[in-house]
């Protein structure tokens, strides 16, 4: 009986070691991509979000005097692993999240999507940042994971000039801060 009093006594001690294991954050994973588009080495993933939402385009006159329809603003909800909104992502093209930090950031390089109907994986350097939180320490992000989100094949002529166009998008994006 005492043998496993001791026994009860060791497992019962373990028991909160385990289960503080089993319920610490894992780290966010990085997401396979092509070279073009590889952060680089010393950064690791900070935040994950998952975009919902549409890319504006506005019909302009391009220096040809041909018209085309010209990305105005993304304009998305980002949400987190459990779906909860985190924040907003929006022209600059910047990412505000809900506890105050923000970044601006300028795409540095792209890929086709996987999905030939869909707006390209990116690389994007920032900026800019703004407020305290998350996003504080973010230098790189990546766009990848894309649907939708392509501006209109037609529809953008004479008659339509600075007329805007919604295409409703997804995207995972990976924001990422020096290694700790």
């Amino acid at each position: 009986m005492r043998v496993a009093s001791v026994i009860g006594f060791f497992l019962l001690l373990s028991g909160p070691v385990l289960v503080a294991a089993q319920t610490a954050p894992q780290k966010e994973p990085a997401p396979d991509v092509p070279d073009a588009i590889e952060v680089p080495a010393g950064l690791d993933v900070v935040v994950y979000a998952h975009a919902t939402g549409s890319q504006i385009y506005t019909c302009q006159t391009a220096a040809d005097g041909k018209f085309s329809w010209t990305l105005k603003a993304p304009d998305a909800e980002l949400h987190d692993r459990q779906d909860k909104v985190i924040g907003q992502h929006s022209a600059g093209p910047s990412w505000k999240l809900k506890d105050g930090s923000e970044v601006t950031g300028k795409a540095a390089a792209h890929v086709d999507s996987l999905d030939a109907d869909s707006i390209p994986w990116l690389l994007v350097n920032v900026v800019s940042h703004a407020g305290n939180g998350l996003l504080s320490s973010v230098t790189t992000i990546q766009r990848v994971h894309t649907h939708g989100g392509k501006p209109p094949a037609e529809g953008c002529d004479a008659a339509h000039l600075n007329a805007e166009n919604k295409s409703s998008y997804t995207a995972d994006y990976y924001f990422y801060a020096p290694a700790k």
